[in-house]
């Protein structure tokens, strides 16, 4: 299995106290994210940032990665989605981890659109709990023919979860933010969110600063002056 890689930003600090990993979405890869990073660098002073690039070339995007194929017209796709991916992100985490010797309780994981859905079928399987999961624009992925319960049983650990998601998004409805909230809830997993009104698929400062935010609570740090 080749391990993923990606663009990185160092700590400001120069010390590595905590890990933020990004995970993009479809037809992007890791640039498309890591700058985020840049916004967060004074909040967070002691955090590593990291962007994988997805493991597959995207359909019909001859530059851009895919963590799965997805032509959101079979509702068994992002089953088989999420778990074809778990793998290799699994084994990454795990490489970055080692690399600066952090436990999982110093890790967060960041996810766009089909990032997003990776983020929370693979951060709340770990057996080790994460610091926290946000998620912009996405998706929590049943398995397909399962009701929300399924998601209960399936959990490993229960980090803090942000979600935010554009009220106008086109590509993943304001239903599946809905439904999702409603899965985690039922779940036992500690869910936020914000709805950014008049937002389509894509991530406004408001969710920025929110996502920001939200990092520095899971990771104990002050509220930013």
């Amino acid at each position: 299995m080749t391990l993923l890689d990606g663009p990185r930003i160092a700590p400001k600090s120069g010390q590595v106290k905590q890990l933020v990993v990004f995970l993009h979405g479809l037809g992007a890869d890791g640039g498309d994210l890591i700058e985020i990073g840049q916004h967060w660098r004074d909040w967070l002073p002691d955090a590593a940032f990291v962007a994988p690039h997805a493991p597959d070339p995207c359909d019909g995007v001859p530059m851009g990665r895919q963590w799965f194929p997805l032509s959101l017209r079979d509702p068994a796709e992002f089953w088989r989605g999420v778990t074809y991916a778990a793998p290799r992100l699994d084994a990454f985490l795990d490489q970055e981890l080692a690399r600066y010797d952090l436990p999982a309780s110093k890790l967060a994981l960041v996810g766009f659109s089909q990032g997003t859905m990776m983020a929370l079928h693979v951060g709340l399987r770990r057996t080790t709990g994460l610091a926290g999961i946000v998620g912009f624009s996405g998706l929590a992925v049943l398995e397909n023919g399962k009701g929300p319960e399924s998601l209960k049983e399936a959990v490993r650990s229960k980090p803090p979860v942000l979600l935010t998601h554009g009220e106008q998004d086109e590509v993943l409805p304001v239903e599946m933010f809905l439904f999702s909230k409603e899965v985690l809830t039922g779940a036992e997993v500690p869910c936020q969110w914000h709805l950014s009104p008049g937002v389509s698929h894509g991530i406004d400062e408001e969710a920025l600063r929110q996502g920001g935010l939200f990092l520095t609570q899971v990771f104990g740090l002050p509220y930013p002056k």
